[in-house]
């Protein structure tokens, strides 16, 4: 689907939207529910289509969690997550208790800042974007531990310890290496060797 999508001018206001004006939007029908964007601090950020390398690279981690998630504990894949009243962002892995998995009254699902266990993020074309502002988002929102995932590279970003924007721990992996986490017991996957 083809949206128009515009620059937002420098130093000119913008009005700030909130997940429950996105909610109505979709209601309304301005904004298809296929459309993939996420809500930024209010503004409205389109996403970029995601190409071959991001889809095997994603395939291969949602087997390999599946595989190891504890009873308690669910997996959101590409699921809108309600952060805060003006961010939403919808990452290609999400792990939390199940009983979080719950839908708020702007019909996204919330999670409360330190009840989401892991986030992967896989990026093709939106490294920079996902190191930077969205990795500043999650510590924001005290997710326990997040990946960002080069897709070309194979490379791997493990932000530990969330403290206002940021992470006392940043550990590059190699796509030799195997990545685990304290979340999922025995978990391990090493990305060389992903089809």
């Amino acid at each position: 689907m083809n949206v128009a999508a515009t620059t937002a001018a420098e130093g000119f206001p913008r009005r700030a939207f909130t997940v429950d004006d996105i909610s109505r939007m979709i209601e309304a029908g301005i904004i298809g529910e296929d459309e993939k964007f996420e809500l930024i601090e209010g503004e409205i950020v389109m996403m970029a289509s995601k190409g071959i390398a991001h889809e095997r690279i994603k395939s291969a981690l949602l087997i390999a969690v599946s595989r190891a998630l504890p009873d308690d504990l669910t997996m959101g894949v590409e699921v809108t997550l309600r952060l805060t009243d003006t961010t939403m962002l919808e990452p290609d892995i999400a792990v939390f208790p199940k009983r979080l998995f719950t839908k708020s009254s702007s019909g996204f699902a919330q999670l409360d800042p330190g009840e989401a266990i892991l986030v992967i993020e896989v990026a093709g074309s939106s490294l920079a974007y996902d190191k930077g502002l969205k990795a500043r988002l999650y510590a924001r929102h005290r997710v326990r531990e997040f990946w960002v995932v080069d897709a070309n590279e194979r490379t791997t970003w493990v932000h530990t310890g969330p403290s206002g924007d940021g992470w006392s721990s940043v550990v590059k992996r190699g796509p030799h290496d195997a990545l685990t986490t304290s979340a999922l017991p025995g978990f391990s996957v090493s990305l060389s060797e992903t089809d």
